[in-house]
């Protein structure tokens, strides 16, 4: 199973419409982590299920979201109220409040991932807006069994090999 993974966005219609058609035939859910900066009905948003971001202030975005996907259970909040730019601890909380072992955030621009007492966090940086880096970011997570597999990609659609990296659930 695959899913697809875009934060902070900041109006860009034009490189959500990309990825939704590089990747719709592939992946079985996308995800939109806030800051999309759109009416939650703008069509570029279509098909994503997304999270209201601190500059996100038109249209009924939720704050959270929590849902299944594949035997996983997942959370999506942009950050900015979970203080992620200081500490991943507040969404750990969260997720264990919810039960989910896959968190799904944005706000700090910063691509990346990592694994907290079995659960895995990703942050797949920003389409538009990247820190830390160059590239402008998203995520294709491939979901096994028992592995979790993160694999960055650049606007273009090129792997980010430095990015990339396979966690495993016991």
């Amino acid at each position: 199973m695959k899913i697809l993974i875009v934060s902070d966005s900041h109006g860009q219609t034009e490189i959500l419409e990309i990825l939704k058609n590089r990747h719709q035939h592939e992946v079985q859910a996308m995800i939109h982590c806030g800051d999309s900066e759109l009416n939650h009905e703008d069509p570029a948003l279509e098909g994503f299920q997304t999270v209201k971001g601190n500059c996100d202030f038109l249209g009924a975005f939720s704050e959270e979201l929590t849902f299944s996907q594949g035997g996983y259970n997942f959370y999506v909040a942009h950050g900015h109220k979970h203080n992620v730019k200081m500490t991943l601890m507040n969404l750990l909380y969260r997720a264990e409040e919810v039960s989910a072992n896959i968190i799904c955030f944005g706000h700090s621009h910063h691509a990346g991932s990592e694994m907290i007492d079995e659960k895995l966090f990703i942050n797949p940086g920003s389409i538009y807006l990247p820190r830390g880096r160059r590239e402008k970011t998203y995520v294709i997570l491939e979901l096994e069994e028992t592995a979790a597999h993160v694999h960055f990609y650049d606007e273009e659609g090129n792997l980010q090999k430095q990015l990339t990296t396979t966690y495993h659930f016991s």
